[in-house]
C-alpha cells in the first residue's frame, strides 16, 4: 500500500475526511449514539450494549478518539468515555460550511 499523502491537503479537508471516517461505519455511529444517551461517562458497558467484542469496540473507539470526539478519564484500569461536545460543534460547523459552499459552487 502506498504512503498516505494527507499532508498535501488542508487541515479542513483532512478534518472532514477524518470525521467522515467516524460516520462511515454503523458500529461507530451506534457507539456515539449510545454514549450520547448516558447521564455520565461510561466504561465497560459499551461492549454489552453494542454487541461486539471488546477488541472490536476498542478499534472503533480508537477511530472515534483519533477524531477527538471523545473525552476520557481513567477509573482504575478502565477508561470512561464522554462525548467531546465542543469538537462535535466544530465538525458540525465545518460540515455545514463545506456543504453550503459546495452547493453554492454548483449554481
Amino acid at each position: 500500500m502506498g504512503a498516505s499523502k494527507i499532508d498535501i491537503y488542508s487541515k479542513e479537508v483532512n478534518d472532514i475526511a477524518q470525521m467522515a471516517k467516524v460516520f462511515a461505519h454503523p458500529a461507530r455511529v451506534a457507539i456515539l449514539q449510545y454514549i450520547s444517551k448516558q447521564n455520565s461517562c461510561i466504561c465497560n458497558d459499551i461492549v454489552d450494549e453494542i454487541g461486539l467484542s471488546q477488541p472490536t469496540i476498542s478499534q472503533h473507539l480508537k477511530v472515534i478518539n483519533d477524531a477527538n470526539l471523545l473525552n476520557g478519564t481513567y477509573e482504575g484500569k478502565s477508561i470512561c468515555y464522554c462525548l467531546n461536545t465542543e469538537r462535535f460543534q466544530e465538525f458540525q460547523e465545518l460540515f455545514n460550511s463545506f456543504f453550503n459552499t459546495t452547493k453554492s459552487n454548483c449554481c
